[in-house]
């Protein structure tokens, strides 16, 4: 809300650094390697560094942590370049909530850029959607109906709110999130890790309308 304060430019690694960092880590046995941010795309030419990373032998897998917003656009030339997967922040389908919460972000264009991904295929892609008490909890069936409707090619990823500031005791915990999707799907544990085995526990969650589950990531730091 203040605004925010830049770093030189000359403070910036250049793309030519990253990719040379990379490469050393591949030497090291790294295989994986995510671009996040900050924004990853408010990058210019974030195209030409996805193009050299994806180059780099023994990278099995490059993806992407984004806001979405500038996506859409870039989605087949990230793919083809050498993007592999994307993680997008949607923490709410209502886009005057949306804006709130993301202080001026759009919807719109981050619902374009979850399609545009889907059919690039950088996928699965994750939606990553923190859950915030008094804030976007009442949304929790809405984006498990919006997300089974896309359960092909999709995961839905719950996140519980680091608490910190005024909204210390907002925190939502990963069980109550589990008991009131259950009101509606029929959830099963399912042990996969994903890629790498990252912070989430993955659940199935079953809905009578669709022949195909939807694979739900519950990433609980606190509880």
């Amino acid at each position: 809300a203040e605004g925010m304060s830049w770093l030189p430019r000359k403070d910036l690694l250049h793309y030519e650094e990253i990719a040379r960092i990379v490469a050393i880590f591949a030497g090291m046995g790294i295989r994986r390697v995510r671009l996040t941010g900050g924004e990853p795309t408010v990058r210019r030419d974030i195209l030409s560094l996805v193009r050299s990373l994806g180059q780099i032998p023994r990278i099995e897998d490059l993806a992407m942590t984004t806001n979405g917003h500038l996506v859409a656009p870039l989605a087949p030339a990230l793919k083809e370049a050498g993007l592999r997967r994307v993680n997008i922040s949607l923490d709410t389908l209502d886009a005057d909530k949306f804006g709130s919460i993301t202080r001026g972000g759009k919807l719109g264009p981050v619902l374009d850029a979850i399609e545009a991904c889907r059919t690039a295929g950088l996928g699965p892609v994750k939606l990553n959607m923190v859950v915030i008490g008094g804030e976007n909890e009442g949304e929790l069936l809405p984006m498990a109906r919006y997300a089974l409707e896309r359960a092909e090619d999709t995961v839905l990823r719950f996140i519980e709110y680091m608490p910190f500031a005024d909204r210390w005791h907002r925190t939502v915990p990963a069980e109550e999130i589990r008991q009131e999707l259950s009101k509606e799907f029929e959830l099963e544990p399912e042990g996969y890790r994903g890629p790498g085995g990252g912070p989430a526990t993955y659940w199935l969650a079953r809905h009578p309308s669709r022949s195909v589950p939807l694979r739900l990531g519950f990433i609980a730091p606190l509880t």
